[in-house]
């Protein structure tokens, strides 16, 4: 992006950044009054602890029931008029990876995680490392919302959750962009096909996530993660077409 363009944005940057601060208030604020044990679980990733079961990973599982049932009672009660097909792709597009990372990032769970982060494991893999990945970030903040439900509820948390993905819902509603078919547009004024591969598919059949990349030219262009693969294509195709310009 040319150096005029990222000036004369900054200013909307800002005042999405202070929305999405306030809209994460409540949620940060359950955050906090956390007990530190149940805390510090839901920031522990499972190279930093002897028992896996001691790790964020059982939290997340809650967590990612949590944050869907929230949401979509959200969207039940905000959009009487859409039907199923297309609540279902606002949910999808809501509670993505890329949501959970954005929220997370304003709720502080990188930083969360850096502070717990432990000196003495050898094996630990460092939060930096984590963080440059794309699943940690996400399910650190899938774990926290398992540890509010646990500590405080479901009706406090899912409000709290509703209250913080509202703007990612509010994005979603507003575009609901069939990504995939998009970037078929896209690629076909150029000449050039898109293909999509399945490289991982982990988790109990009754809960699979899919890892999905998107292939133009024999070079991954894009990748992403969903609990079909039909939405971890939309997630790849979404990627591959800021990749590539479209």
């Amino acid at each position: 992006m040319r150096d005029g363009g990222s000036a004369d944005s900054a200013p909307g940057r800002d005042a999405d950044d202070l929305a999405g601060r306030a809209a994460v208030a409540p949620l940060a604020a359950l955050v906090e009054d956390l007990p530190e044990a149940l805390r510090r679980q839901a920031l522990t990733h499972s190279s930093w602890t002897e028992r896996r079961v001691d790790s964020f990973e059982r939290l997340a599982f809650l967590g990612d029931s949590v944050l869907g049932l929230s949401v979509a009672g959200s969207l039940y009660e905000r959009f009487p008029d859409v039907a199923a097909g297309g609540l279902t792709k606002i949910h999808n597009q809501a509670v993505s990876g890329v949501s959970c990372a954005a929220v997370g990032r304003l709720l502080g769970v990188p930083e969360m995680l850096r502070a717990n982060e432990p000196e003495d494991v050898t094996a630990a893999i460092p939060a930096e490392v984590l963080l440059d990945g794309e699943r940690p970030l996400p399910e650190a903040t899938e774990a926290l919302i398992g540890a509010c439900h646990v500590a405080f509820g479901f009706e406090r948390t899912a409000a709290a959750v509703a209250a913080a993905f509202a703007p990612r819902i509010e994005l979603a509603s507003e575009t609901r962009i069939d990504f995939k078919s998009a970037l078929q547009e896209l690629l076909a004024r150029r000449g050039a096909r898109v293909s999509y591969e399945v490289t991982a598919a982990t988790g109990p059949p009754h809960r699979r996530t899919f890892e999905v990349v998107a292939i133009v030219d024999s070079e991954r262009v894009g990748s992403g993660e969903g609990r079909s693969k039909k939405a971890a294509e939309q997630v790849a195709a979404e990627e591959a077409l800021r990749a590539l310009g479209g």
